[in-house]
């Protein structure tokens, strides 16, 4: 087992609901996830917590080493999540600018999230798909690995910045290890990594430059499985049995509970398998001294 856990404190998450009030919901929610709440339990569950639909997968009697519920937001929390991702005229998500080097990004003072992964992992149709409710901000999606190649900042509101990464292994920039390690080693306000692997072909070795980069700076990070919906059941739980079992006994800085997406089809751009990675990135954002959560204010 790997040492402790530089970051396993995660019992604020659980008390988000009652420290956000549990009275009437007075946050918007988006015409798609109403329509997600209309669905029957398991359906429902399939799409918003794709891991725990897997559950019904195992033998019977087995009792596989997955963390299914360490984060488990309710319904409610994630539509507060998705208020901070709406665009509004109170709540502004834009672009703010780009940069090769860490000395040429903004000097923000607001919590940061970034998004890294392999090249083709799929990293900036997930980014298209998080601001599918913000429709002036632009993320482009290429079909050729190693469209990104400059650190894109984002402006969430006024709670958090969000920075797409550029991708590694094929086609990444020729600085990239400059590039990244000094972004990773030196920015003081990044409260969270959302590190891609494709659930496909599962951690490569590409990916352990990035894994020992967050372990080496001590950052704490998430690991989010791209494309669960191109494998067999089968192979997806050989998969995620494997990764998971690397997470509990190579890393000390990666949050325990993967978090799986599939890829966002359909004539709507909101897709309910990203609201696990919203409902992570907000409460990290937002957390105030002393494990205060601050969401927006009711619409």
């Amino acid at each position: 087992m790997a040492a402790r856990r530089l970051w396993f404190d995660v019992g604020w998450l659980f008390a988000m609901g009652a420290e956000l009030g549990s009275g009437r919901r007075a946050y918007c929610t988006s015409q798609a996830f109403a329509e997600v709440l209309r669905l029957p339990s398991k359906q429902l569950t399939k799409l918003v917590f794709p891991l725990q639909e897997l559950e019904r997968h195992f033998v019977p009697g087995s009792r596989p080493d997955l963390h299914l519920k360490i984060f488990n937001p309710s319904l409610d929390d994630i539509a507060r999540a998705e208020s901070v991702f709406t665009a509004s005229s109170r709540n502004r998500i834009e672009y703010l600018s780009s940069a090769v080097r860490l000395d040429h990004a903004p000097d923000l003072r607001r919590p940061e999230v970034c998004f890294i992964g392999r090249s083709n992992v799929g990293k900036s149709s997930l980014i298209k798909a998080l601001f599918s409710l913000a429709p002036e901000v632009e993320v482009r999606v290429s079909k050729k690995p190693g469209h990104t190649k400059k650190m894109n900042f984002f402006k969430v509101g006024k709670y958090f910045t969000l920075v797409d990464m550029p991708g590694y292994g094929y086609r990444a920039p020729e600085d990239f290890v400059d590039m990244v390690e000094t972004y990773l080693k030196e920015r003081k306000n990044l409260m969270r990594t959302f590190l891609l692997v494709d659930s496909v072909v599962g951690i490569q070795k590409t990916d352990n430059i990035a894994i020992e980069m967050c372990e080496e700076f001590a950052l704490p990070y998430v690991m989010v499985l791209t494309k669960i919906d191109k494998s067999s059941k089968g192979h997806l739980l050989k998969q995620v049995l494997q990764i998971q079992k690397f997470v509990d006994t190579k890393t000390q800085g990666c949050f325990p509970q993967l978090f799986p997406v599939r890829a966002v089809r359909g004539r709507r751009h909101t897709s309910p398998k990203l609201y696990m990675p919203k409902c992570q990135a907000v409460p990290v954002a937002c957390q105030k001294p002393g494990g205060k959560v601050q969401l927006p204010s009711p619409a």
